[in-house]
C-alpha cells in the first residue's frame, strides 16, 4: 500500500533528463600553401567545390620521371579530396603547344631530317661537322653552368670519337660497307651538333605552320598513353595553348587597358613597377627574394626572347612578355599588335581564368615553376581581374632526383616514363611516391623502389592470406563468430589505425604516416592469425575481411588499385573482363585437397617417388601458371593466385638460397676435411722429432729431441721449458693415436 502511495505521489512518469556526449574535436584538413610557406586549413570559396587548376607538360620530347613526379602526386591529393574527403573537384590542367623549346625542336627536327634525306657524301659531312663544331665550341666557352659545360663536353666527345673513324675509312678507301656505317654513326652522334647549326643557318626560312604543330601533337599524344599506363585520371577539363590565342589575345588586351602592360616594337610586356606599386597587388607573391634574378626570368622568358634587341625593349629588367612579336622562323597569330605569339606565362593565365573565372581554390605545379612562371602567373591574372586572390591556395610538389643527382631534360640526364615502367609497374611507383611526402624531394633509386616493392608484397601476401581463411567453407551462422580478447584487442587497433590515418590525411595529406600505420595494422593481423592457427582455431572472418576491405578501400583511393574486387590486389592484370579468383580457385581448392590426399597415402606407404611428384607440382609445374600452394604440417594447404612473375623471381630466389646452403655446406666438408688431414698429418710426427726442424729457434736437443739451448746457444729458461714441455705432451698423446689408429687399420 505504502508502495503504491510513493508511486500516486510522483504523479505522471515522464522521461528523465538527457544528456548529449561531449565528443571529440574533429580534425580539419591542412595543406601546405606555398602563398604562406605554412600548412593552412582547406577552406574551398564555395562550400564543397573545388576548383583546381594544374600546369600541364609543354610537349617537345618524351614524358619522363620528373613529370611523372608532378602528375601521380597531384592524382594521389585529387582522389584523396574527392573520393576520402568527398569534395566536387573540377580539374583542370593544360598543354603547351606553343613554346620557344617547341618552336626551336620542330624547326631543328624538320631541318635536320631534310639534311639527312639529301644522303650527303662523307667528305660534305666531314665539312659540315668541322664548321658545326666551331661554332658548338663557341657555345660550349660561353656555358658557365657547370652541369649543362659537363653535358656539352659529353657530346663535344661522342662527336669526336665518330668524326676520326669516319675520316680513316674515307682517307683509307674502305669498302662502301664499311665507309657507310662509320657515316651513320657520326650522323647520330653529331645530330645534336648539326641541328644548332642548321637552325643558325636556315631557322629563318621555315615559314609553314604545320611544322610547329607537328611534333607537339605527337608528344601530346604519348603524354597521355604514358598517363593512362601510371593510372593518372585525365583532367576534367584540357585546355591547349593553339587553341586559346583569341583568348590570350583578349587577356592581354585587358591587362593593357587596365594599365599594367605595355606595347614595344610588336611586342606586349608586363609592367611590374607599375603593378607592384599599386597598394592592392604585390609582385612575386610566391618567391619575392628571387625579385632580379635576370637568370631565372631569362629561362621564364625562352631560348628564342632573350637577345639584347629583346631586352632592351623592356622598362624594366624584371618585365616579362605577354605576347612576342614572331621573328622569322617562327608560328604566327594576328593580333592588335601585330603577327605574334603569346608568351609562355600569359598561356595559364587566359586558360584558367576562361575555366575557372576570376578565383580557384587550387593551382598546383613543379617547385621549380614558382619563380617566375607561377608569380608572374599571379601577377598578369590579378592585373586582368583587378584582384588579389587569384589562387587561394598554392601547392608544388617537390623535386625528383635520380639516385641523388639532379634530374633534368634539358641536360639529358632524365628517365622516360617508357623506361621506368619497363623496370617497374605503374602500382609499384606510385606506391614509391605515397611513401614520400608530396611536397618533399623524391630520390628515384634502387632502394627507394626496393622498399615500394616489398611493401606491395607485404600487403599482397596479407590479403591472400585473409582470402585463404575466408574460402574456408562454413554454413550461414558460422561466419559469426564468437569475440574473444583477440578478436576485442585487434579491433581496438583497427579502430586506433583508421583514426591515425585520417589525422595523417589531414595533416597535409601525410600519405607517407599513413602507409606506416597501415603497415603496423597488417603486422597485427598477422599476428593475430598466427595466434590463431598455432592454437589450431579459426580466426575471426568478419574481423579480418573488415579489416582487409578497409585497406583495399584506401589503396583503391590512392590510385594504387584499380579493379571492383572487394579484397586486395587483382589478380591477372587490370584488364581482364572476368574475375580471375572467383572463376579458378574452387578446382585450384579440389587439386589442393587431392594432392594432399595422395600425400598422406604416400607418406604412409613410404612411396618418395610420389612425393618427389606432389613436391615438383608445388615448386615447378603450377608458378608457371601464377598459383603458390603452401604447405603447412597439420594445416590445410594454402592457395593463392599469384603474379607468375613474382612466382618465377621467388622460385629463383630460393634456388639461390639453396644453392649458396649446399656451397656453404660442401666448403665447410672440405674445411673440416683439410683440417682433419692437417691434424692427421701432425700426428705422424713423432715427439722426438717435432723440435728438431726448427733450426730458426733451437740449436742443441737432448736424447729425446727436446730443445735446451737457442740458436745463440743459450740455455733456455725454466718458463720457454715449461711451455714446450706441454706441446711435447699433447704431441706423444696425438702419436700414440696416430699408432693406435695404424694398428687398427684406420690410419691413411
Amino acid at each position: 500500500m505504502a508502495a503504491a502511495a510513493a508511486e500516486q505521489g510522483k504523479g505522471k512518469r515522464v522521461q528523465p533528463p538527457w544528456s548529449p556526449p561531449e565528443g571529440t574535436k574533429h580534425s580539419r584538413l591542412c595543406l601546405y600553401n606555398s602563398l604562406t610557406r605554412n600548412k593552412e586549413i582547406f577552406q574551398p570559396q564555395n562550400g564543397k567545390k573545388v576548383l583546381w587548376y594544374c600546369c600541364g607538360p609543354t610537349v617537345y620530347d618524351a614524358s619522363h620521371m620528373g613529370h611523372a613526379r608532378s602528375y601521380i602526386s597531384f592524382d594521389i591529393l585529387r582522389r584523396i579530396l574527392r573520393d576520402y574527403f568527398k569534395y566536387d573537384v573540377l580539374y583542370c590542367m593544360n598543354i603547351t603547344d606553343i613554346d620557344d623549346k617547341i618552336i626551336k625542336r620542330a624547326r631543328q627536327n624538320y631541318l635536320f631530317e631534310r639534311y639527312r634525306e639529301n644522303k650527303l657524301a662523307p667528305d660534305q659531312l666531314l665539312e659540315d661537322v668541322k664548321t658545326a663544331s666551331e661554332l658548338f665550341s663557341v657555345k660550349l666557352n660561353e656555358t658557365t653552368d657547370p652541369d649543362k659545360k659537363q653535358m656539352l663536353e659529353r657530346i663535344q666527345n661522342a662527336v669526336k670519337s665518330a668524326f676520326g673513324p669516319l675520316q680513316e675509312a674515307v682517307q683509307a678507301k674502305l669498302p662502301e660497307e664499311e665507309i657507310n656505317s662509320c657515316h651513320e654513326r657520326l650522323l647520330e652522334e653529331a645530330k645534336d651538333l648539326l641541328s644548332d647549326w642548321l637552325d643558325t643557318k636556315f631557322g629563318s626560312r621555315v615559314t609553314d605552320n604545320s611544322i610547329f604543330s607537328k611534333l607537339p601533337k605527337f608528344w601530346e599524344g604519348e603524354f597521355h598513353k604514358d598517363m593512362e599506363a601510371l593510372n593518372v585520371l585525365p583532367p576534367d577539363v584540357l585546355t591547349r595553348v593553339s587553341e586559346y590565342v583569341p583568348e590570350i589575345v583578349d587577356f592581354v588586351k585587358k591587362i593593357v587597358d587596365n594599365g599594367y602592360g605595355y606595347v614595344s616594337n610588336g611586342s606586349v610586356y608586363f609592367d611590374t613597377v607599375k603593378f607592384d606599386s599599386n597598394e592592392k597587388h604585390s609582385y612575386a607573391k610566391l618567391v619575392p627574394e628571387a625579385v632580379g634574378d635576370q637568370k631565372a626570368l631569362q629561362e621564364g622568358e625562352g631560348d628564342l626572347s632573350i637577345s639584347p634587341d629583346s631586352l632592351s625593349e623592356k622598362h624594366s629588367p624584371n618585365d616579362f612578355a605577354l605576347w612576342k612579336s614572331s621573328k622569322p622562323g617562327e608560328p604566327s597569330w594576328d593580333s592588335p599588335w601585330g603577327k605574334g605569339r603569346p608568351g609562355w606565362h600569359i598561356e595559364c593565365s587566359a586558360m584558367a581564368g576562361s575555366i575557372l573565372g576570376q578565383s580557384m581554390d587550387i593551382h598546383g605545379g613543379g617547385f621549380d615553376l614558382r619563380f617566375p612562371h607561377h608569380d608572374n602567373e599571379l601577377a598578369q591574372s590579378e592585373a586582368y581581374f583587378e584582384n588579389d586572390h587569384w589562387v587561394r591556395y598554392f601547392l608544388h610538389t617537390g623535386h625528383l632526383t635520380i639516385a641523388g643527382c639532379k634530374m633534368s631534360k634539358s641536360l639529358k640526364n632524365f628517365i622516360t616514363i617508357k623506361d621506368a615502367l619497363k623496370k617497374h609497374t605503374a602500382r609499384q611507383l606510385r606506391l614509391a611516391f605515397l611513401m614520400h611526402s608530396w611536397k618533399d624531394t623524391l630520390d628515384y633509386s634502387n632502394n627507394t623502389m626496393e622498399s615500394a616493392i616489398q611493401y606491395e608484397k607485404f600487403m599482397n601476401e596479407f590479403f591472400l592470406n585473409v582470402k585463404d581463411i575466408l574460402r574456408a567453407p562454413t554454413d550461414v551462422t558460422g561466419q559469426f563468430q564468437k569475440w574473444e580478447n583477440q578478436e576485442a584487442e585487434l579491433n581496438r587497433n583497427f579502430y586506433d589505425k583508421k583514426a591515425a590515418i585520417h589525422e595523417a590525411l589531414c595533416d597535409n595529406i601525410d600519405t607517407r604516416s599513413v602507409l606506416e600505420e597501415m603497415r603496423s595494422l597488417v603486422s597485427q593481423s598477422n599476428s593475430y592469425i598466427a595466434a590463431k592457427k598455432s592454437s589450431r582455431q579459426m580466426p575471426n572472418r568478419l574481423l579480418l575481411e573488415n579489416i582487409s576491405s578497409y585497406l583495399t578501400q584506401m589503396l583503391k583511393i590512392f590510385g594504387a588499385i584499380e579493379s571492383d574486387d572487394a579484397i586486395g590486389f587483382p589478380v591477372g592484370g587490370n584488364s581482364q573482363n572476368i574475375n580471375i579468383e572467383s572463376t579458378v580457385m574452387p578446382y585450384l581448392q579440389v587439386l589442393s585437397e587431392f594432392r594432399e590426399g595422395v600425400r598422406q597415402i604416400a607418406r604412409e606407404k613410404k612411396v618418395t617417388e610420389v612425393l618427389q611428384l606432389s613436391d615438383a607440382l608445388r615448386d615447378y609445374i603450377l608458378p608457371e601458371l601464377g598459383v603458390r600452394f603452401e604447405d603447412h604440417e597439420g594445416l590445410p594447404t594454402v592457395v593463392k593466385l599469384v603474379d607468375k612473375d613474382t612466382l618465377l623471381k621467388e622460385r629463383e630466389e630460393k634456388k639461390k638460397i639453396e644453392e649458396e646452403k649446399k656451397r656453404k655446406k660442401e666448403e665447410a666438408a672440405r674445411k673440416k676435411q683439410q683440417q682433419e688431414a692437417a691434424k692427421l698429418e701432425k700426428m705422424k710426427i713423432p715427439p722426438h722429432e717435432m723440435f728438431k726442424s726448427e733450426h730458426d729457434k733451437y740449436s742443441i736437443f737432448d736424447e729425446n729431441g727436446f730443445p735446451t739451448h737457442d740458436t745463440e746457444g743459450k740455455e733456455l729458461s725454466k718458463g720457454q721449458i715449461k711451455k714446450l714441455k706441454k706441446l711435447y705432451e699433447t704431441q706423444e698423446k696425438l702419436y700414440k693415436e696416430y699408432l693406435q689408429m695404424v694398428q687398427n687399420g684406420i690410419a691413411n
